[in-house]
Parts: structure tokens; sequence; C-alpha cells
């Protein structure tokens, strides 16, 4: 059974920096690309970052040049790094795994992780 867990979230002030964790188990097949999203209250779910398998990266634009996103794919952990976070930072920031079995791609989800900013 495939089971990504995610760590590293908490309060942190405005300015200050977090690195989330997500490690994934399970694995049967290649892991392609991994990425972070993140869902604030009564918002969509919403792309943060993402990195492929030989660690191509995409970001959204409001985290570019805050926000890096890595990968050890020995371990199949995918990262974030957050600095200088803002309020609207706030959300809970979920993982995914997309995994390839054969000739099917399925994506799974961790179970997320709340990040606050707030003085």
């Amino acid at each position: 059974q495939v089971q990504l867990v995610e760590s590293g979230g908490g309060l942190v002030q405005p300015g200050g920096s977090l690195r989330l964790s997500c490690v994934a188990s399970g694995i049967i097949g290649s892991i392609t690309a991994m990425g972070w999203y993140r869902q604030a209250p009564g918002e969509q779910r919403e792309l943060v970052a993402s990195i492929t398998s030989r660690g191509g990266t995409n970001y959204a634009d409001s985290v570019k040049g805050r926000f890096t996103i890595s990968r050890d794919n020995a371990k199949n952990t995918v990262y974030l790094q957050m600095n200088s976070l803002k309020p609207e930072d706030t959300a809970v920031y979920y993982c995914n795994a997309d995994l390839l079995s054969g000739s099917i791609t399925r994506r799974y989800w961790g179970q997320g992780t709340q990040v606050t900013v707030s003085s």
C-alpha cells in the first residue's frame, strides 16, 4: 500500500522559514513527478511546486524566489524549503507522488501538514 507521510509544518512568524518533508513508502514501480500543493480555508487546492525524477522544477508565481523544492530519489522523499514566509502562505500543505506502474500512472496524496504564518 502506497503511503505518503508529510512532516515539518507548524507555526512560524512572518519572514521565517520552514522545511517540509514527505516520504513515500510501499512503492511498486517508479515515481515520476513529486510535488507540493496547498489549500487555504475556503480556497481550492493549488500547486505550489513540482519536481520531475530528473530534477526539473516548476513553481507557482507566488512562491518563486522564496520556496525551493528538492527530492532524494533513493529515499523516495521530496522536500520543500520555505523562506521569507508570509501570512498568505498559511494553508494545509499536501505532497503528491505520481507512480508509474506498467503503463498506468496514478497520483497519491499525503494527509497534509498545517503551516501557519502569524505574529
